[in-house]
């Protein structure tokens, strides 16, 4: 990774501010949290695939075909500043409402930017035609990502899913990981299935599904199981599948916490550890080795339901991506798709086709975790009283990068042995509550002859090395 890299990673409006600033001002003696990072170098953890990052959108976006498309330059950027390569995944719960055909569609009012799904009500039907998928395979074409395509097994028919694969198959050919049926299946008791489904009945669905796709596609391939929260499902379905060729993928989704508009949804909660991730992290992780099947979050963010609003559009959401994203990549997960779009509270892309596009928080949390996409991380020990305090280390193209995060309100002092930094970048922002002005920016380390150096309260930051220097 070169220095021009990193003025690409922060993008255009970043990148005129990029002038050395510091971290931190002088800090006295016993304000400072005290930290202590070893990075074992030649000790792995994992390899981060380039593919790493991607973001999610609902199925029903498809049907303006000229927001995926190769003439939205605005978006296509902002996707290629998130890496040049990721991954776009289609579905959400409009996805039970989308409708493939193959007719001419009569004039409609034109569908703007879609957002999160956060209602659970019927909603009216949305076409998705071969002029959508054409457009989408321009979009994929010209930002380098690739697809998980959602077919709509909730209220749709086998059938239709596979005259709907088939047509997608032919026209997203290589940009198209796989496919999966339907969105959070274990969501769908008392919802499109009786109040007795179950993860037997699921399976037994899916695999008619696949059987109708492949007599039609023999070609496809498939992942899933796509759920909310329910970890059978991903155990189950790992078991089920093992051995089968067509299935390429294990997916999962993942919020730190919601609904949003409940009690609790605070910037503290968001930015303590959350035991849930650990703990269902491990069993998607445990299946996915032991069945022989990468595991991608295929859906996620900082509090379902659309959004806290004060928290998930803040600087502590950027804070939290970071970190999760980091976490997921230790882990050894394929990916993590950033659910968003429209102008919803969370999404890190918010804007449309007529009034532009924006960078929301998450995005700025994104940009800068997305460059350990392709890294082999390394064994970091952190030792710190905070556990709101995280570090994160790995090796790419002969540098080493290095990411502290500081979550808590205090700043912190980290020793090292990091005596030679060629680049440094801090995700800031004017408070934690901010929704404006947060960004990622050249900055200037206090840095002694030890390698210590400090971190201002409520920042990342990026530190790298080329692996020639002196240590």
């Amino acid at each position: 990774m070169n220095r021009r890299a990193f003025f690409r990673m922060a993008g255009a409006a970043a990148a005129a501010s990029c002038v050395a600033q510091d971290v931190l001002p002088e800090t006295r003696a016993g304000d400072a949290i005290e930290a202590t990072l070893a990075i074992g170098e030649s000790a792995t953890v994992a390899t981060v695939p380039a593919n790493f990052t991607g973001l999610s959108y609902e199925s029903a976006q498809l049907a303006n075909p000229r927001f995926f498309s190769g003439a939205n330059t605005a978006l296509i950027d902002l996707f290629r500043t998130l890496g040049a390569r990721g991954v776009l995944r289609l579905g959400g719960g409009t996805s039970a409402f989308t409708r493939f055909t193959t007719q001419a569609v009569a004039a409609q009012p034109p569908v703007g930017a879609v957002g999160p799904d956060t209602s659970k009500n019927i909603k009216t039907e949305v076409p998705v035609t071969r002029e959508s998928v054409r457009s989408l395979r321009e979009f994929l074409d010209a930002t380098g990502w690739d697809c998980l395509y959602g077919l709509n097994l909730e209220r749709g028919t086998a059938a239709q899913a596979a005259e709907e694969a088939f047509y997608v198959q032919q026209i997203l050919g290589s940009r198209l990981i796989a496919f999966q049926f339907g969105n959070e299946p274990d969501a769908w008791r008392n919802r499109y299935r009786p109040a007795t489904w179950s993860y037997a009945d699921y399976w037994k669905e899916w695999s008619a599904a696949q059987v109708a796709v492949l007599e039609r596609t023999p070609e496809a391939k498939f992942a899933g199981p796509d759920v909310s929260n329910k970890m059978d499902y991903v155990t189950g379905f790992a078991h089920d599948v093992k051995g089968d060729a067509h299935v390429v993928m294990l997916t999962a989704h993942y919020y730190a916490m919601g609904p949003a508009g409940a009690p609790g949804m605070t910037i503290e909660r968001l930015l303590a550890p959350d035991p849930k991730l650990e703990r269902e992290l491990k069993i998607a992780m445990d299946a996915a080795r032991s069945d022989g099947i990468p595991f991608r979050m295929s859906e996620g963010n900082s509090c379902w339901n659309g959004g806290q609003p004060g928290v998930s559009d803040t600087l502590a959401s950027a804070l939290w991506v970071v970190d999760m994203m980091l976490e997921f990549a230790s882990a050894g997960c394929a990916g993590v798709n950033l659910h968003g779009g429209g102008n919803g509270v969370y999404t890190p892309i918010a804007g449309n086709l007529s009034e532009g596009f924006a960078r929301r928080p998450e995005y700025w949390g994104m940009n800068l975790a997305a460059n350990f996409a392709g890294a082999t991380l390394a064994k970091t020990t952190l030792d710190c009283s905070d556990d709101r305090v995280r570090a994160y280390a790995g090796q790419k193209g002969g540098r080493l990068l290095v990411m502290v995060i500081n979550k808590t309100e205090k700043p912190v002092r980290v020793r090292s042995t990091l005596r030679w930094i060629d680049s440094r970048w801090v995700l800031s922002g004017p408070a934690i509550d901010a929704e404006q002005g947060v960004s990622v920016r050249g900055f200037r380390v206090h840095a002694a002859t030890d390698g210590t150096f400090v971190l201002a309260p409520h920042t990342a930051v990026l530190l790298t090395r080329n692996q020639g220097h002196a240590r």
